[in-house]
């Protein structure tokens, strides 16, 4: 498997467990004693890198692959980055039709909520954009 921080394997990268976020900030995270730089998608089918860098960059084409993997989730948390941002009304629509509940806050507070959840072992997925400094 390639390290989940080489930075030419931005959608590729990938762990094969669903696992808590250990820390966020300086541009990626740390989980299961591995660093990823960039954006994260965390999955029920593991973790993987996100090719977003900012909140504009959130469309139903970036979240493919949590769409693809919806019945299985009930909760989809996006951490916008530094701060909120309105989504496209689309992307709210297509996962209120497979029963998820979306939550658009910023990446550290969405990385908090991920891990009590995850910890509660709820079906919960997680769209993080990376930040430069954690709050």
């Amino acid at each position: 498997m390639a390290h989940p921080s080489d930075p030419g394997l931005a959608g590729a990268a990938h762990y094969p467990h669903q696992v808590g976020i250990d820390a966020y900030g300086n541009g990626g995270f740390r989980f299961a004693d591995l660093s990823h730089r960039g954006s994260l998608l965390c999955l029920p089918s593991g973790m993987q890198g996100w090719a977003v860098t900012g909140a504009a960059e959130v469309t139903l084409e970036s979240l493919a692959p949590v769409l693809e993997i919806a019945d299985s989730i009930d909760v989809l948390l996006i951490g916008l980055g530094s701060d909120i941002a309105a989504i496209d009304p689309a992307i709210r629509q297509a996962f209120r039709e497979r029963q998820v509940i979306i939550e658009t806050v910023n990446t550290g507070s969405a990385v908090r909520t991920y891990n009590v959840l995850l910890a509660e072992q709820r079906a919960v997925a997680a769209a993080f954009i990376a930040v430069e400094n954690a709050r």
